[in-house]
């Protein structure tokens, strides 16, 4: 494979966005030494192409065109879509590198043709990787709701989520798609649970195992624990989903009256702080990634009463990204082709 030396550098990013990958599938974390040197490299190679272009025999007015809408467009989006909840912190870097470091399109030539296949017109190739973890992420539902309909498993929240049994809750990651009230796709996460559990020093059995003396804010340790991050396992590193504000309302859109457990009628009769969930989240530093108390409390009323809830584990938004880049370097623009083949492009 032959190409300029600046391209040929910038493939470095593909092991490494695949060890990415990985790493969210696996514990939601990306140490944030990741992407340091990829920063370096991506800068580097950015001001080594505008040097080559800027004296070399012909204009480069489509070349600064194309870097300013990469830095001036995609990276901002990325910092958006983290500022709304739409995407976590390593997910934003992610793209933000993305950006920087392959703003034009690489060439790469082979024997007999040359990679990206179907480059687009516009020739922003952050753009390309952009809309091709779009269409990748769009699988991952279809593929959900698939394998549910194929084991049988028919529910409101089968196309974005799995049924699981209660006792396997501590070691997977996602968010509760039930509340008491039934379905709905603001239930809490995981991380949470995981962080309030460790604060008060207790575990989900325990809980599921006495949950009334576990309701009680009496039952509160004096002195709690450090929550963590919520994390199984890590070695550290920064959650790609962590510490960003829930972006996906109670079902019903509006807010619990009651807390969980309860009914308007008998609320009166329960704690004022059932599971001390007012104060878990006033005495941790941050977020618990969003987490309200009514939230807290819903989850586990629901997880002391079920044998099986269903999750949605969300998209590991790195893994999209993972496969966008490289259909990118190798096929180019799958959503110009697809826009090109309607007459829409």
């Amino acid at each position: 494979m032959l190409g300029s030396i600046p391209d040929l550098l910038r493939l470095l990013a593909v092991p490494v966005f695949g060890w990415t990958a990985y790493r969210d599938v696996k514990t939601r974390r990306v140490p944030n030494r990741t992407w340091l040197p990829l920063a370096a490299l991506a800068v580097v190679l950015l001001f080594w192409d505008a040097y080559a272009v800027f004296t070399g025999p012909t204009g480069g007015q489509a070349f600064f065109i194309r870097v300013a809408i990469s830095l001036g467009i995609v990276a901002p989006l990325a910092y958006g879509f983290w500022l709304i909840g739409g995407f976590g912190g390593a997910d934003a870097k992610a793209f933000m590198l993305v950006a920087v470091l392959f703003p034009v399109y690489p060439v790469y030539y082979l024997p007999t043709t040359a990679l990206p296949l179907e480059p687009s017109a516009l020739g922003v190739f952050s753009l390309t990787i952009l809309s091709n973890t779009v269409l990748a992420g769009v699988v991952y539902p279809l593929g959900v709701a698939v394998s549910n309909l194929v084991r049988g498993r028919f529910s409101l929240a089968m196309f974005i989520g799995k049924p699981v049994a209660v006792d396997e809750i501590p070691t997977e990651y996602g968010r509760l798609l039930e509340t008491p009230d039934g379905f709905t796709r603001g239930g809490l996460d995981l991380d949470a649970l995981r962080m309030y559990l460790q604060w008060r020093g207790t575990t989900l059995s325990a809980v599921r195992a006495d949950p009334e003396s576990h309701r009680d804010p009496d039952s509160l340790p004096r002195v709690p624990n450090d929550p963590g991050d919520g994390a199984i396992a890590t070695d550290g590193g920064e959650s790609s989903d962590a510490r960003r504000p829930s972006s996906e309302p109670r079902s019903d859109g509006g807010v619990a009256e009651a807390t969980a457990g309860t009914t308007a009628e008998t609320a009166a009769d329960e704690p004022a702080d059932q599971w001390g969930a007012e104060r878990f989240l006033d005495d941790i530093e941050g977020s618990a990634y969003g987490t309200s108390p009514e939230q807290l409390r819903e989850g586990l009323a629901v997880l002391v009463a079920s044998e099986e809830v269903w999750i949605s584990p969300g998209i590991p938004f790195l893994v999209p990204m993972f496969a966008g880049l490289v259909v990118s370097l190798v096929y180019g623009d799958v959503l110009y082709s697809l826009l090109s083949l309607v007459g829409l492009a």
